[in-house]
């Protein structure tokens, strides 16, 4: 599983996470990617940005802004997502 950085707080996490298996606590968690204001101003703070998605247009959509950290999925099928395959064919 790809690894991103989490904000600035010297961890990675998994790119795609099921909710509830990582601690969220200091993130900025979003409903969706429209908010750029938002993920441009927390990305700037250092703050983690994490995005939930349901479907796998929606993860690769987060996945694309290079200041999200992961995307939140609880479909498990998500989680094995070929995302190379979506960005490149």
């Amino acid at each position: 599983m790809r690894e991103r950085w989490f904000g600035a707080t010297g961890r990675k996490v998994p790119a795609i996470v099921l909710e509830g298996t990582v601690d969220l606590s200091a993130a900025l968690v979003l409903e969706d990617v429209s908010d750029v204001a938002a993920i441009h101003e927390a990305h700037h703070a250092g703050t983690p940005i994490v995005v939930r998605a349901s479907t796998p247009e929606e993860v690769h959509a987060a996945l694309s802004l290079g200041a999200v950290a992961c995307a939140l999925v609880q479909d498990e099928s998500l989680l094995s997502l070929d995302l190379a395959g979506m960005t490149y064919g």
